[in-house]
């Protein structure tokens, strides 16, 4: 298992062709932001969006944040233009749709491959063949750094209702997870559709923790504060996981597979976890300093 170098608890949408969304979007307490070409954009505004994503991505002023596009899919009329412009431009990353199996991301990293090797392909897994693929999917030879939730177009797929605990998704939700964490990416769980409900944001975001997510993706900045609370390692955490990193440091405990910390059985994988979760916690803290 592996933990993000950065933290990504937040991954904001927002629609390329909206030039104060965007500009917005600079000053917003986002991990990452995502300027989308797909959903949120209407077909005939499609190829301004374009242009604009990808002024946007070369005009910078995003600071910290990570920068992708969410390009169309291949299949539609403007995938392949999308991800010439993508290509050319440098995002950090593009976030591709409707992945169906491990073909759909070797035809992506094909369609990147004149792109800086910054740029990494994130996926969405957001139809039935993708779950049925994931580990194919996630253990891809290509520039893929991310699987994405896409519960909306899966419960669409699935004929399946959102219910508030999501029940209908635990499964995917689950196998993402793990596909994920076998192959060493990074997993962002899907976005909240009802923008005033924050209780039901702030239990979904517990969810996905629970479920072992590194962040989330979001419609609305208003969701932004309660996500990053959400998905930032608590500061008790960060003190068991550095008892713990210091307890199996001390020369006294050497050789040691097992140890008691905090009254706790605590095992060398333990060790691994609480140094992922002192990673991440330092670089929350650089990035918000």
């Amino acid at each position: 298992m592996s933990s993000p170098a950065r933290p990504r608890r937040s991954a904001l949408y927002m629609p390329a062709s909206n030039p104060r969304a965007v500009e917005k979007a600079r000053s917003l307490a986002c991990d990452v932001v995502i300027l989308d070409l797909e959903d949120a954009v209407l077909p005939d505004a499609k190829a301004g969006a374009r242009e604009a994503a990808v002024a946007a991505v070369r005009a910078g002023g995003f600071g910290r944040r990570e920068v992708l596009i969410r390009v169309n899919a291949l299949s539609t009329p403007w995938g392949e233009a999308d991800l010439a412009a993508a290509a050319a431009a440098g995002p950090d990353g593009v976030l591709a749709p409707k992945i169906m199996g491990p073909a759909d991301i070797a035809a992506y990293d094909r369609a990147l491959a004149a792109a800086p090797t910054h740029t990494r392909l994130w996926a969405m897994i957001e139809t039935p063949q993708a779950i049925l693929a994931l580990d194919a999917i996630a253990g891809s030879p290509s520039r893929l750094a991310a699987l994405c939730m896409g519960t909306n177009d899966l419960a669409k797929e699935m004929g399946a209702r959102q219910t508030p605990g999501r029940e209908p998704f635990w499964a995917a939700m689950s196998l993402t997870v793990t596909a994920a964490r076998a192959h060493g990416l990074s997993v962002l769980d899907g976005v909240h559709n009802e923008i005033d409900d924050l209780a039901a944001l702030e239990a979904v975001c517990r969810q996905g923790v629970e479920f072992g997510f590194d962040g989330k993706s979001l419609i609305h900045p208003s969701h932004l504060a309660i996500c990053n609370a959400a998905f930032s390692p608590a500061p008790e955490e960060v003190a068991h996981a550095r008892a713990v990193i210091a307890a199996f440091d001390d020369p006294e405990n050497a050789g040691k597979g097992a140890l008691r910390v905090g009254g706790r059985l605590t095992e060398l994988l333990h060790r691994d976890q609480a140094v992922s979760l002192v990673a991440i916690a330092e670089a929350i803290a650089a990035a918000e300093a």
